[in-house]
């Protein structure tokens, strides 16, 4: 994963900040510099010559950029300023005069009506998005950071602008059976891909506690989206699928058990930096499409060493693109690579994504990290991030 080093990403983060804050300030500086420009303009120049243009815009600038108040107090200090000028001049009862003042006090109006706007709609998203991320918060929940021993870190980034959550899941927990984990992603966008989330994740948390075997569940997960599919005319009951992975880490057995339901192949990260791809042996098909075929889940087994991590992911990591079209390749990406925990390892995982694709993301992104610790290895605190799309991070609860 070349191109991580600390001092050049401080370096860009550093100058970034910098840069913000200078834009911030001009921006800031700008009204009451158009206003002194305006005066300056009008009382260098002929009388023919006049500064109005300079006073009308400094409320205009002012009204989406700064409060009420300040929008209100720009839009007296620009009329002001046009008295002035007229008195100075003589000129305060001409025509062009009053015309002026006219015209500076009715844009000042209407800037004062625009930040009013503009206010209320930015109230409006905050709520918006305030609902968002508590909807987020039930249908995904932060998972605990240690699960019957097992060190957990969850991350979800959203590729649609403001968004929360998408058509991606992720679930954890710890049933009589062992901890049992699911990372899904469904067909389609929109509100029925996250309905079809919260059927998928609601019948998983009921079936990880009493259906004695993976397959078990998966069946569960098939019949309550056929079930539900043909109740709700939101959920595509034809064309709707998912594709999963279900898992099982059975407790102390260094044992870790999977279904995979025509889902991208688990990674599983060993202590010494090697890199296993858990492919299924037989391909499957995505639960939503039993009608299709027949086939029995067929579970499969593999050694779960201490110091070792479990990734699962969606296809939002695979399918991310570079500028020439390149695919995003996880496995080759970071074998060889040693990570403390697994909120370091999703962390540059994420850096790393979006500096593949730009920034550019065009599908949502699930990741679910499972470690199970190695002997002495100290616990760890993790956070869960929910980025979508600008830029705007949201961050689950630190334990």
């Amino acid at each position: 994963m070349a191109g991580l080093g600390r001092e050049g990403r401080g370096e860009r983060v550093f100058g970034a900040v910098a840069g913000s804050v200078v834009v911030r300030r001009t921006v800031k500086m700008l009204p009451g510099t158009l206003i002194v420009l305006g005066f300056l303009f009008d009382v260098l120049t002929p009388p023919s010559f006049t500064g109005s243009p300079f006073f009308s815009a400094a409320p205009l600038i002012a009204a989406p950029l700064f409060s009420l108040r300040a929008t209100v107090l720009t839009g007296i200090l620009a009329t002001l300023a046009v008295i002035v000028l007229h008195l100075y001049n003589g000129t305060t009862f001409k025509v062009e005069a009053m015309t002026e003042l006219v015209t500076v006090v009715t844009v000042s109006g209407l800037a004062t009506l625009i930040n009013i706007v503009v206010r209320r709609g930015t109230e409006q998203l905050a709520s918006a998005r305030g609902i968002a991320e508590a909807a987020q918060r039930a249908v995904l929940p932060t998972p605990a950071e240690r699960i019957a021993g097992l060190q957990v870190s969850a991350s979800y980034e959203a590729a649609q602008a403001d968004a929360f959550i998408g058509g991606d899941l992720y679930a954890v927990q710890d049933t009589p059976y062992g901890v049992r984990l699911a990372v899904g992603d469904v067909r389609g966008k929109g509100l029925g891909a996250v309905e079809a989330v919260a059927v998928v994740l609601g019948a998983f948390r009921e079936a990880a506690e009493s259906e004695p075997t993976l397959e078990g569940v998966a069946q569960r997960l098939e019949r309550a989206l056929a079930r539900e599919g043909n109740r709700r005319d939101s959920l595509d009951a034809v064309e709707g699928f998912t594709t999963c992975v279900l898992g099982e880490i059975p407790a102390g057995a260094g044992l870790l058990r999977l279904v995979n339901r025509g889902h991208p192949e688990p990674l599983l990260l060993y202590a010494n930096g090697g890199l296993a791809a858990l492919a299924p042996a037989e391909p499957a098909l995505p639960l939503g499409m039993g009608e299709l075929g027949g086939w029995p889940d067929r579970v499969q087994e593999w050694p779960f060493p201490e110091g070792a991590t479990l990734l699962l992911y969606t296809d939002g990591l695979t399918e991310a693109r570079d500028g020439d079209g390149a695919f995003y390749d996880p496995a080759a990406r970071l074998r060889g690579r040693v990570f403390p925990g697994p909120d370091e390892l999703l962390s540059a995982l994420g850096t790393d994504v979006r500096r593949h694709t730009g920034g550019a993301a065009t599908d949502d992104m699930a990741l679910l990290a499972v470690a199970r610790p190695g002997a002495g290895q100290p616990s760890r605190r993790r956070t869960v991030p929910v980025v979508p799309k600008g830029g705007h991070r949201l961050k689950g609860d630190a334990a």
